[in-house]
């Protein structure tokens, strides 16, 4: 399924942000021979699909418009079977728009179609922005097929988890935006209101785990439980059978997990702590957070298959500076090392722009992305640079505009093939919904 790929309608992303090349460093094609039609006529078809199979995803698109033969490469097997092979992996990130509570986590835009009739329509499409932080560049991406009343949980894998918004049995889609695939997950078995979200997809196998937020009256909610799906190419699966006990007084924030070695890590407030919940023992277990007594807006990234808990230290009475830091968990799994501080200099910057809103962070490869809550600024930290750098605001948002509550962000790995979403095929049905918005 090509979804929004197709002839008939234009490719879903947008450019800008292309890095800017001198004058002195161009190169006059016609008298390069590295350029020389008569060589590159000449390459055998497989070195060509080489290539194309390392193009990221953007230019891969614009590539599909070159010949019939390029543009059918994503329905050929054996291309994306070398493309899973060579492809390299791209730590992006994937932004959502907060907008207010009634739209839980992401916004979205309105799009009015009209029909033969005269009568018109208005559909929610909802619209994430893309960020490369290897070219510094963004890109605009619509997910035409997600129907409303549903909102990105989490990410792994190339896809995207979402879960619906009314209180009760929560559905979950899983997309691939670049490619239109849209997968449905069995429903939960247990009421919920806004739960975390652990999301693990790899090669042959998916992971998902929902938990807290249990509805224990029509207007009251506890952390009791949780909830786990498994399906793999072994033939093994679990249907949300597989529940297990929330540790006693926990006060997760609702909100997305972070997976490192087959365990989801989330934070626990006051006091402050880390909970762990093993996939494949369904238990969980609690870690003490450093500093815990002087942290604010605490997070939990990964980077470099590490968890890394980022948050501002305060310890104003002992006249220690405020400061952003870093801690890695080392391998014991009790352990914290600190590992970075972010310039004092920066973080007085940092701390103005801010101030005291909190702020929210996603890590992926070796980025770590540090979102100011309430706003469009984020910094950038290159972990194996030590790098610091401001995130150039995303040119597709009406910024300062009363639609705009900050940004939502994922670690997001495009990819224009997942084969694991085939292993649901026989577990899932359609929305009869669908057709409002596919027509």
């Amino acid at each position: 399924m090509e979804g929004a790929f197709n002839n008939s309608m234009p490719s879903p992303f947008s450019y800008t942000f292309t890095p800017g090349i001198s004058s002195a460093n161009v190169t006059d094609p016609v008298t390069n021979t590295w350029m020389d039609t008569r060589i590159w006529s000449k390459l055998p078809q497989p070195l060509i699909d080489r290539v194309i199979a390392f193009l990221p995803p953007p230019a891969f698109f614009r590539a599909r418009c070159v010949c019939k033969r390029w543009y059918s490469l994503l329905f050929s097997s054996n291309f994306l079977e070398l493309y899973i092979q060579i492809s390299p992996r791209r730590h992006w990130f994937l932004f959502f728009k907060h907008k207010s509570l009634k739209s839980y986590i992401c916004g979205n835009n309105s799009s009015t179609t009209r029909g033969s009739g005269g009568q018109t329509s208005t559909a929610n499409i909802f619209e994430g922005y893309l960020f490369d932080p290897y070219d510094i560049a963004w890109y605009r991406i619509s997910f035409p097929l997600v129907p409303s009343g549903f909102s990105p949980a989490a990410a792994s894998g190339g896809l995207i988890c979402w879960v619906s918004d009314e209180a009760g049995a929560k559905s979950i889609i899983l997309c691939n935006p670049l490619i239109g695939s849209l997968t449905q997950l069995p429903p939960t078995l247990r009421p919920r209101l806004f739960p975390s979200t652990g999301f693990k997809a790899g090669p042959s196998s998916i992971d998902v785990a929902i938990a807290g937020d249990d509805l224990i009256s029509p207007y009251a909610v506890k952390n009791l439980s949780t909830e786990s799906f498994h399906i793999d190419a072994g033939g093994f699966y679990s249907l949300w059978g597989t529940t297990s006990s929330l540790p006693r007084l926990c006060s997760l924030e609702s909100g997305q997990m972070v997976c490192v070695d087959d365990r989801f890590y989330c934070m626990n407030y006051n006091p402050f702590s880390v909970l762990v919940y093993e996939i494949a023992e369904n238990s969980w277990c609690k870690i003490q957070a450093p500093m815990r007594r002087f942290l604010r807006s605490p997070s939990l990234v990964e980077s470099m298959d590490k968890l890394i808990l980022v948050a501002a230290v305060e310890k104003s009475k002992l006249n220690v500076p405020k400061s952003l830091r870093l801690w890695s968990l080392q391998a014991c799994g009790t352990t914290w090392v600190e590992i970075e501080r972010m310039p004092q200099q920066l973080y007085q910057q940092f701390e103005e722009l801010e101030a005291g809103h909190g702020f929210d962070c996603v890590g992926h490869g070796k980025f770590i992305a540090i979102i100011i809550r309430g706003s469009d600024r984020a910094l950038l930290f290159d972990i194996c640079r030590k790098a610091w750098q401001w995130i150039p605001p995303c040119p597709y948002m009406n910024h300062g505009g009363e639609d705009v509550n900050g940004l939502h962000g994922f670690a997001y790995e495009p990819t224009v093939t997942t084969p694991v979403t085939g292993l649901l095929d026989q577990l899932t049905v359609p929305f009869q919904s669908f057709s409002g918005f596919i027509g």
